[in-house]
């Protein structure tokens, strides 16, 4: 069988999925690799780091930084052709198509990826939490 293909680069993926699973209390989400690896994904990380252009830009430089975000619930998971899922967050955002190679990144790249939130928020003046 040959290497699934990101439908949205035309690329070979590296990483597939065996599991998603979303917690009951549905601020993570579980995702096995089919190599073995697995990353518990909290639902803020998600949200924030959302690979949709109203918070990723078109450009490096576009970022939003998204405050207000730590309870945040995931409350749809759905999969999209055999590269992605859509997730659909509690304050309604649904527009980002989380590939299995984005997912993985961001697995791998949590905590950098939170310290570098935390500090753009704080250099901000903003909150994690709601406010």
């Amino acid at each position: 069988m040959a290497a699934p293909r990101d439908e949205t680069k035309g690329t070979i993926m590296s990483s597939w999925p065996t599991e998603l699973r979303l917690a009951k209390d549905r601020r993570t989400l579980h995702v096995v690799f089919d190599d073995g690896a697995s990353f518990a994904l909290p639902a803020e990380l998600l949200r924030v780091e959302s690979p949709s252009a109203e918070v990723q830009g078109h450009h490096a430089s576009q970022k939003t930084i998204v405050p207000g975000k730590a309870a945040v619930e995931i409350l749809k998971v759905e999969p999209v052709g055999h590269y992605a899922v859509k997730l659909t967050f509690d304050d309604m955002h649904d527009t980002g198509l989380y590939a299995w190679d984005y997912l993985r990144e961001l697995g791998e790249q949590q905590g950098d990826k939170m310290r570098a939130y935390e500090a753009a928020l704080a250099e901000k003046g903003l909150s994690r939490e709601r406010r």
